[in-house]
């Protein structure tokens, strides 16, 4: 359990040993409360809740030492300063703002890193504002690469509330759209059964009638995604169209990531206003449940749900979530740390002279 004045974080009993069973550390963004957080282990064996504020963040992607980040107007990569093997005030990992580009408010959602293997990545997210696909520029605040086929011009009115965004081999593959919308926050009144899915190569739209679809990977050959405004985890079954659902997860659930066999959700707990009239709070009342806003890890052999980290008090959404492998204990200096950024001088020890 980590505690302050404001929030508490609770896990489930065995929350911990999976942690160090698996080697995995997580990160998750709250844009409602400006944190981006760092979930691990202490050297002592409990759990470490590291949080560091962003002005609304919330895609979050991450490589092996590098983490791409959403925020209000801008979006930052963070990169890890703690060599392989050492540690910084106990940390094996320490994440570090090195670079930003400064967007404006164009409302990115989920944030990729396409093709990083191959050392030729290219940063594509998703502009809910103009409603595309778009990566970053050098002369504007974004440069389009792809719209559904329903909205005819790119304008600042966020039509279709297009959010979430899948990679298949190092490509955008498929994207999810609350309501195929060609007007001014159209997609608000399709809300309970207009969400798809878009196939991005070929513009097809492959599967209709899910509810506030959000962020579609595609792993282990399958296109997962979350049936948001159902409370459902699942996957789409590509040759029929049908969402298949694996697991209730009792939130509103955004932010999706996996890890061997497992997945790791983000769960919300519902605005009154924008998520009215969703599905979701009537499961929730026929199961006497009440919204969870934390994570939960799902057994994808099984559908259960094996693990759970709570966030209890003033936060209540979250939108994204990392897996970070080999990271025991991360840790994060922040743009409020002024004076530690200010100590920070790496330097790359190949170009010795």
């Amino acid at each position: 359990m980590s505690k302050t004045s404001s929030f508490e974080i609770l896990s489930s009993q065995q929350f911990i040993q999976w942690l160090n069973t698996e080697k995995v550390s997580l990160a998750f963004t709250t844009y409602q409360s400006n944190r981006l957080f760092f979930i691990g282990i202490k050297p002592d064996g409990s759990l470490s809740a590291t949080m560091r504020t962003f002005d609304r963040p919330m895609g979050l992607y991450s490589t092996t030492d590098t983490l791409t980040l959403a925020t209000r107007y801008q979006v930052w990569q963070l990169e890890n300063m703690v060599e392989k093997g050492q540690v910084f005030q106990d940390h094996d990992k320490m994440y570090v703002p090195r670079r930003s580009w400064l967007t404006g408010q164009i409302d990115v959602h989920d944030i990729v890193v396409a093709g990083w293997e191959n050392n030729d990545g290219k940063i594509i997210f998703v502009n809910a504002l103009f409603s595309c696909l778009a990566t970053l520029s050098d002369r504007y605040s974004f440069a389009p690469l792809w719209k559904p086929p329903f909205i005819s011009k790119l304008a600042p009115e966020d039509r279709c509330h297009l959010n979430g965004l899948a990679i298949v081999d190092g490509e955008p593959g498929y994207v999810t759209a609350c309501g195929q919308s060609d007007v001014v926050d159209g997609w608000r009144d399709k809300r309970r059964d207009g969400g798809c899915v878009i196939h991005v190569p070929s513009k097809e739209i492959i599967a209709t009638g899910l509810s506030m679809p959000h962020s579609p990977r595609f792993y282990q050959d399958k296109l997962w995604l979350l049936n948001s405004g159902m409370g459902e985890f699942g996957y789409l079954d590509l040759k029929t169209g049908q969402f298949q659902p694996v697991a209730f997860c009792g939130g509103y659930l955004r932010g999706l990531t996996f890890w061997q066999d497992y997945a790791v959700v983000g769960l919300s707990k519902p605005r009154e206003q924008t998520f009215s009239g969703l599905a979701l709070q009537e499961r929730l009342t026929e199961k006497g449940a009440e919204a969870f806003c934390g994570l939960q890890i799902i057994d994808l052999q099984t559908g259960d749900i094996v693990h759970w980290l709570r966030v209890e008090g003033i936060i209540v959404e979250l939108y994204d979530v990392a897996v970070l492998p080999g990271v025991k204990y991360p840790g994060c200096i922040g743009l409020q740390q002024q004076d530690e950024l200010r100590r920070v001088a790496t330097r790359d020890l190949s170009l010795e002279v």
